[in-house]
């Protein structure tokens, strides 16, 4: 804990933007991690396959029961997009599956921008530390050696930290982009499936 203590002082003042960045990134990363778990765990095929048949049907009042009953976004959508069908089928899901691929995005932006921000952070503080030891060197007056070396120190520091924040940043950055495009491409032919299952039901208004 001392030699985190002592890296963090000898990085300079960019250090503490740095720290904010990276108390930031692990807040959205572990918020996220336990959306997807949850979006695994109310994942619920049964239900979808049984809105599907009821639509076919031509029960509207059974799907919306199964939809009911399940926390998975598909099947809410399914049932959104069923409850206000008089309105327009097709308008009513791709106004709900926005609004659920919107909620699986949320904290990407800061992510992102954690990603750009964090490296030129520390460039910033490389740039700021070998301005302080040059500085030193210009004045020759050299006492300490240990001056000009804390300038370069501080220069190496903070381009560690802000690569050492941005990269898992990334990492996490990137599978969380591929769990938005699949599952916006599941809510996509769930939704193409539905229209065409509505086609079907004899009983339904569309």
């Amino acid at each position: 804990m001392d030699f985190v203590t002592s890296m963090f002082v000898k990085g300079g003042p960019v250090m503490w933007p740095l720290l904010l960045c990276s108390i930031v990134s692990l807040a959205i990363i572990l918020e996220r991690l336990i959306f997807w778990w949850r979006i695994d765990w109310w994942r619920d095929d049964d239900a979808i396959e049984e809105v599907f048949s009821e639509t076919e049907k031509g029960n509207p009042d059974g799907a919306l029961s199964a939809g009911r009953r399940s926390k998975d976004h598909v099947v809410r959508v399914l049932a959104y997009g069923l409850t206000h069908r008089v309105h327009g089928l097709t308008e009513a899901i791709e106004v709900k599956a926005t609004e659920e691929v919107d909620r699986m995005k949320a904290g990407m932006l800061i992510l992102d921008t954690i990603i750009t921000m964090s490296p030129l952070l520390g460039i910033l503080g490389t740039v700021t530390g070998i301005i302080g030891a040059f500085e030193l060197l210009g004045t020759g007056d050299i006492q300490d050696p240990s001056a000009v070396s804390g300038g370069i120190a501080e220069a190496l520091i903070t381009t560690a930290a802000g690569l050492s924040i941005a990269l898992p940043t990334l990492v996490f950055f990137n599978y969380f982009t591929g769990r938005v495009q699949r599952e916006a491409g599941r809510l996509e032919k769930a939704a193409t499936r539905f229209e065409v299952t509505c086609r079907k039901g004899s009983s339904l208004t569309l």
